[in-house]
């Protein structure tokens, strides 16, 4: 035997198998495992969707067959297949069935459409590699030097935490890492005009989804185009993407927002900034602070849409927003 393939002293190649088990239960597993097999279906993940997303928090027979373009006992097969799980409960009114999302559920549901299939379909893509700045503490260090100055009532050691702050939370996520400076100093100039916002300022607004890529992006660049300086709005992630969703960006080119458009993750300072903070999808990720305005909106996610749900979600969110800025600015002159 060679020095190579004699086996390392200091190396235990025996295989003790553990007493005490840490994986789920047999049972439990299978029971999962039935539920998963029901879902993995892209008819019952569209319907399922649609049902969680809809205004009233439920859909007909009607409603998911115009949706889906098949026949109504088509539906109603894939509806029965999740009914006998318990994803779905349904409820006879008149000479429709309406189904809605089975209060057990509603967090899994919640999980499975905003967390898991985007991680799914960015697992599918062109992965890549973000080697980060060559030099980042010197240029974080001239980053800090010139923000300083901007903001004379921040101190200088605090200056540099929030720059150092925002380049790792951006970083983690970045696509092309020559651009990470750019952003940092994007990013830190927000946080630190949040964190100084004086008492007197305009409404502000925060939207805040989970990847930072569609709605939120496209609710901020709608505010900005009927209220333009007149109310400030931020938009955040809780799990930030890596770049907007390619879907969204012809719309927001539209709306008058270019390559400036990038996902930020959530920050303190920036819900403690705001007077009005909206939430679409992303749970419980913001802490509730008190004198600040909470609302939640249903909008699907433009990263599981077709272009046409892709404009559908964005004249949803044209209806909304107009809504809120009603309520904000109540002299402000809308467009027809």
């Amino acid at each position: 035997m060679s020095a190579i393939d004699a086996p390392r002293a200091d190396v235990d190649l025996t295989c003790t198998p553990q007493v005490e088990s840490h994986a789920i239960d047999t049972g439990v597993a299978e029971g999962v495992a039935t539920t998963l097999k029901a879902l993995a279906e892209p008819l019952r993940l569209r319907m399922l969707s649609f049902i969680a997303t809809a205004p009233a928090g439920e859909a007909c027979v009607c409603d998911l067959a115009a949706l889906a373009n098949v026949s109504q006992p088509t539906v109603s097969h894939h509806l029965k297949v999740l009914r006998d799980v318990g994803v779905l409960t349904s409820q006879r009114r008149g000479t429709w069935v309406w189904y809605r999302i089975a209060p057990g559920f509603t967090g899994a549901v919640s999980t499975l459409l905003e967390s898991f299939a985007p991680a799914a379909l960015a697992s599918v893509r062109e992965p890549h590699h973000m080697t980060g700045l060559e030099d980042a503490d010197a240029s974080l260090d001239r980053l800090t030097e010139s923000l300083a100055p901007r903001f004379p009532d921040v101190r200088a050691d605090a200056v540099r935490g929030i720059v150092r702050e925002s380049y790792t939370a951006l970083a983690r996520s970045a696509k092309v890492s020559a651009h990470l400076l750019t952003l940092t100093e994007r990013f830190a100039r927000q946080r630190l005009a949040d964190a100084t916002r004086p008492v007197d300022a305009r409404p502000q607004v925060l939207f805040v989804c989970v990847a930072n890529a569609g709605r939120s992006q496209l609710a901020a660049a709608l505010v900005r185009r009927y209220a333009g300086e007149r109310v400030v709005v931020r938009s955040a992630g809780s799990t930030p993407a890596a770049d907007v969703h390619a879907g969204v960006r012809p719309i927001l080119a539209e709306l008058g927002v270019g390559e400036e458009a990038f996902p930020k993750p959530l920050t303190d300072d920036a819900i403690r900034a705001a007077d009005v903070v909206v939430t679409m999808g992303c749970g419980d990720v913001c802490p509730v602070l008190p004198g600040i305005r909470y609302e939640d909106w249903l909008v699907g996610d433009p990263a599981l849409a077709s272009p046409e749900g892709i404009a559908a979600i964005r004249d949803e969110l044209d209806v909304r927003v107009r809504a809120l800025l009603a309520s904000l600015l109540p002299g402000l002159d809308l467009p027809a």
